[in-house]
């Protein structure tokens, strides 16, 4: 079976390749293909030898896939900083966004590359060079290839913050007899919750290597001090994050009928991905109205920014912002960004599926409006049972909006219950360390 996917998985390449390698800045491409073949130039020299382990020495490689991986990994990353400060580590991605956040937030020295393709020519390659101690997957990232040759080189494979949504679950249920063989590569799994505990367990994972661990996003801390930019924001704020195609423009047309009423009402939009900021802005002239871009932003303390109505470009007479849009159309600020809210809004959960992280509003202490769709985040029904977030139909989200607008101390009490129950969830990152000593020498 590996055989056949692993034909697969090349012919697959072969069609995307030029795709994958033609989408990425040109400043990208060249250090992209290279360690996608695992060439990778690491800023330190990889310890080979067990007296550099013995000496404390040896190396911990982390995955994480994207962004959200990225950002939930960090605190794990800290922790390993500290705890082993003569250990090399490595964290790879699959994304450029990952790749930027991973800059931006790992400890430092960590080195940051690419994930190699799924080949187990390319792997043992990688290994005949590196050869970490351990090898931590992030979330659900299960490549078979990854598995199989780490665990043939008797490098230990964990999975932390384990998760695996209802449709991921399905589509793994239809060749379990495949997935059996590729987890039972796994050394361990910490799941986040008991959902996915026993989801992973009907997978055929014996209960032994399985624990409830928690969720390390309740560990995560996003920066403390809220962007300076935003404090010249004036009047209430709705802050609409990680919005997926289609959210946008519901969004705006619920924000423009509540203008009429709210005139000093602010909006900042954050789609999730961005090669979809162009066709935002897009969408907001076509609309008409008044908006600026984060990226007009030259300076935490931005001069007078260009605003645009309908297509036509104009200047605040002030650095005060007032009854506009702002479209936050930079990567890693959002986290930081809910902490100017009075309402936030959860991308992904209104059209798409799945939604997007409650969690950092959560920590702000700021009120989250979701969609009916958060089927990747079942945390969140911990949240409606704590009346500490509030679910609507598309239908009643300009309603509940209003809503809360008119009654602002209502929304501040949902907030601090929502910022409680994180609180009380922290802790994950803890119990996967002393889960990661039993794999790795001191």
């Amino acid at each position: 079976m590996f055989l056949i996917y692993s034909l697969l998985y090349v012919l697959a390449l072969i069609f995307i390749l030029p795709f994958q390698y033609l989408k990425r800045p040109k400043i990208l491409r060249k250090r992209w293909l290279k360690e996608k073949l695992g060439l990778f130039e690491l800023p330190f020299q990889p310890p080979h030898t067990c007296f550099n382990k013995r000496d404390g020495g040896g190396s911990i490689w982390v995955h994480a896939v994207s962004v959200g991986e990225v950002t939930a990994s960090i605190p794990l990353l800290n922790n390993l900083r500290m705890k082993y400060p003569l250990k090399n580590l490595i964290l790879s991605t699959i994304t450029d966004t990952g790749q930027k956040i991973a800059k931006e937030k790992s400890p430092e020295g960590t080195a940051v590359v690419y994930l190699p393709f799924d080949i187990a020519l390319i792997l043992n390659s990688v290994l005949k060079k590196i050869k970490p101690e351990i090898l931590i997957v992030i979330e659900t990232e299960l490549w078979p290839n990854l598995f199989r040759v780490f665990k043939k080189d008797r490098i230990p494979v964990i999975l932390l913050n384990g998760r695996i949504s209802e449709k991921s679950f399905k589509g793994y249920k239809k060749i379990s007899f495949f997935m059996k063989k590729v987890l039972s590569y796994v050394d361990f799994f910490g799941m986040q919750n008991e959902e996915y505990t026993e989801r992973i367990r009907s997978l055929g994972v014996e209960s032994s290597r399985i624990m409830n661990l928690g969720n390390f996003k309740f560990d995560a801390r996003p920066p403390l001090q809220i962007p300076e930019w935003t404090h010249k924001i004036k009047g209430q704020v709705i802050v609409a994050g990680s919005t997926h195609e289609g959210e946008e423009e519901l969004i705006t047309s619920a924000y423009i009928d509540l203008k009429k009423e709210f005139p000093d009402l602010n909006l900042i939009i954050a789609p999730r991905h961005p090669e979809r900021f162009k066709p935002v802005e897009d969408m907001l002239k076509l609309k008409g109205v008044l908006f600026v871009k984060r990226s007009a932003f030259e300076t935490p303390n931005p001069p007078i920014p260009p605003l645009v109505k309908g297509g036509k470009g104009g200047f605040l007479e002030s650095q005060i912002f007032k009854g506009i849009i702002i479209l936050l159309d930079t990567v890693g600020e959002l986290s930081a960004v809910y902490g100017r809210a009075d309402i936030t809004v959860i991308g992904k959960s209104f059209r798409g599926y799945g939604g997007q992280n409650p969690l950092e509003p959560a920590f702000w202490g700021k009120i989250m409006i979701c969609g009916p769709n958060m089927e990747n985040f079942p945390v969140i029904k911990d949240f409606y049972k704590d009346g500490a977030a509030i679910e609507v139909e598309e239908e009643g989200l300009y309603s509940k909006l209003k809503e809360l607008l008119i009654s602002p101390e209502k929304a501040k009490e949902i907030g601090l219950k929502a910022q409680e129950l994180y609180r009380r969830n922290s802790g994950a990152v803890d119990k996967a360390i002393k889960v990661i000593q039993k794999y790795i020498s001191q």
